[in-house]
């Protein structure tokens, strides 16, 4: 924090020097108790509307939301916001850290998210809440928010280097490994952590291997740095203390931590939507021609799978006009299919699109998207990951009974690691069970027992950080290297030819050629990237497919075919499933 405090200040002092107008053009902000005035004139508004439309699901969000302002006044600490997937959360979070911000007098705001298809979504719903005080009210700080060239000394920009702002909407990679980092440009931001409210939205996706680190730099902010936290899930993860006979499987957990819905078990009764079907044999897989078939008999669906093998066998099976969507899609084609696919939902239930509607995915649908089907399939995956796919199914409580889930063992068992871990303790949780699969308190079993079967230090971190003798001092640097939550070393980012920008993409292609690689620029190309393995992309290379304008930036030759307008990029390795985190 000393180090942060320092560094911060040689740069301002630094740029002050250089261009006396740039302080002036870091001023600006709206204040805490200015955004709360406009969050409260928003959701007075939105209560307004929604008392036009009485249901029993903006009953139950409403309490949600007058929950957290309540136990907003609490003393700062440690939180946890457990609200079921569609039940409002992310204003009721947003409420709660505001309130507690002028109550305890904290700084400012930091919503940290694990995931760019919620980052975005959520900040476009932040700004609509604040749109009376103006256009830059919060900074949207990950590397694929959108930069504009005019824009690189803006307000915003500036702010991203310190997070000297008072509201940041950020992702998990950006908060935790600038805790952990070793470069200058990274810890100038740390000091302005000190009495803030961090908010971390889907706490269940924080990334086992590192998890043990983690929780002890939140324990050490709470109680050092005067940082109140809020874990903010509908499937909590169980973070507290765990002792075994094996104490390399021990957990040094959050401390105290304080739940801020009174009755957590009566509102996930409350808001209970779907019923869910569960294999017969967990043991037995069904073949994709089986599953196809019975998707086939939907008129409206959704169908998740773990793989993006598996999305595109499925997707091949299923009926001429199945949508689909993996991470080998550009994130402007993923954006395109999802509005798509919400305008045609919103048709369907207005009587005016009577065309079946299927749609297989990945499980990037599953956190942060906004969709609603009458009907959900999903590969048999984690028990958190069954959960997040339920939320897609009756998610606003329209349908006249309950929404359907069907949980199926696909052919192939997924990747091992975490994903067949996670399968492995959702069996082992569910096994026997006779009540709801997503009872509420099945969710700490299926954790303890996920976590227990993996190495929740896997990098060592927490070892390097630790003062010895034999080292005279903490190997800052080690850690910082040990500490990268996407491992990009057997990644390739390849820019696509995606059809419907092509215009912009080339536009962008030629600055880079004619320019060499800005901040701006690459900001701009990274929504028409799309990850694959290192050696595909190199073997592509060879082959022609791709050339390699700069190190690490693969680009798609204009090669008819090579990126689908349905499936996305085409390749030969397919099961590669990067993580799916953004920095």
């Amino acid at each position: 924090m000393l180090f942060s405090c320092l560094v911060d200040a040689d740069f301002l002092d630094t740029e002050a020097h250089f261009d006396a107008d740039k302080p002036a053009r870091r001023e600006g902000f709206p204040g805490l108790d200015q955004m709360l005035a406009a969050f409260e004139q928003h959701m007075s508004a939105k209560a307004a509307a929604a008392s036009a439309m009485p249901s029993i699901v903006n009953s139950l969000r409403a309490d949600v939301l007058r929950q957290c302002r309540e136990k907003a006044a609490l003393a700062p600490g440690i939180f946890s916001l457990t609200v079921p997937t569609g039940g409002g959360k992310t204003l009721s979070s947003l409420a709660f850290a505001l309130q507690h911000a002028r109550a305890h007098d904290k700084r400012r705001v930091i919503y940290a998210i694990p995931y760019t298809s919620i980052i975005e979504q959520t900040a476009d719903v932040f700004r609509d809440v604040f749109k009376a005080l103006g256009k830059e009210v919060l900074i949207e700080h990950h590397s694929q928010a959108d930069a504009a060239e005019k824009d690189e000394t803006a307000r915003s920009r500036l702010a991203c280097e310190n997070w000297d702002a008072p509201l940041i909407v950020t992702t998990n990679v950006q908060l935790f490994e600038s805790l952990f980092a070793a470069k200058t440009s990274r810890c100038r931001k740390l000091h302005n952590l000190v009495n803030s409210v961090i908010v971390l939205d889907e706490a269940q996706q924080l990334p086992p291997e590192f998890l043990q680190p983690i929780l002890d730099v939140l324990n050490l902010l709470v109680k050092h740095y005067g940082v109140t936290v809020v874990l903010c899930t509908a499937t909590q993860p169980a973070l507290a203390s765990t002792d075994y006979f094996d104490a390399s499987t021990d957990l040094r957990g959050l401390a105290e931590v304080r739940e801020i819905i009174d009755d957590p078990d009566a509102l996930f009764a409350a808001l209970k939507r779907v019923d869910v079907a569960l294999p017969n044999d967990w043991k037995v897989p069904t073949p994709w021609a089986e599953i196809a078939a019975q998707i086939s008999t939907e008129d409206c669906a959704l169908a998740i799978v773990s793989t993006r093998k598996a999305a595109r066998e499925l997707q091949r099976l299923l009926p001429s006009g199945t949508l689909h969507l993996s991470a080998l899609m550009c994130g402007a084609h993923r954006k395109a299919v999802i509005d798509h696919i919400k305008a045609r939902l919103q048709a369907k239930r207005e009587g005016r699109d009577l065309a079946p509607l299927r749609v297989v995915s990945t499980q990037l649908v599953e956190a942060g998207v906004d969709i609603d089907f009458p009907v959900v399939y999903r590969a048999l995956a984690g028990l958190d990951s069954i959960a997040q796919a339920a939320g897609r199914c009756n998610r606003e409580g329209r349908l006249n009974g309950k929404g359907r889930v069907v949980v199926f063992v696909p052919p192939e068992p997924p990747p091992m690691g975490h994903l067949r871990k996670g399968v492995e303790a959702c069996i082992s949780t569910l096994h026997g069970n006779k009540s709801d699969p997503l009872a509420r308190q099945l969710f700490a079993t299926y954790f303890r027992q996920f976590y227990h079967s993996v190495d929740l230090d896997g990098k060592g971190v927490c070892s390097l950080l630790k003062l010895e003798v034999k080292t005279l001092g903490v190997q800052f640097r080690s850690a910082a290297e040990a500490f990268r939550l996407i491992d990009d070393q057997d990644s390739a980012t390849v820019v696509v030819r995606y059809a419907e920008h092509r215009v912009e993409i080339e536009k962008l292609l030629g600055v880079l050629a004619a320019e060499g690689p800005q901040r701006w620029l690459m900001r701009k190309l990274q929504r028409y990237t799309v990850g694959i393995h290192k050696r595909v992309a190199d073997r592509m290379l060879e082959q022609g497919s791709l050339t390699l304008p700069m190190p690490g930036l693969y680009v798609q030759q204009d090669a008819a075919g090579l990126y689908h307008a349905l499936l996305g990029l085409q390749v030969e390795d397919v099961p590669f499933n990067p993580s799916g985190l953004v920095i």
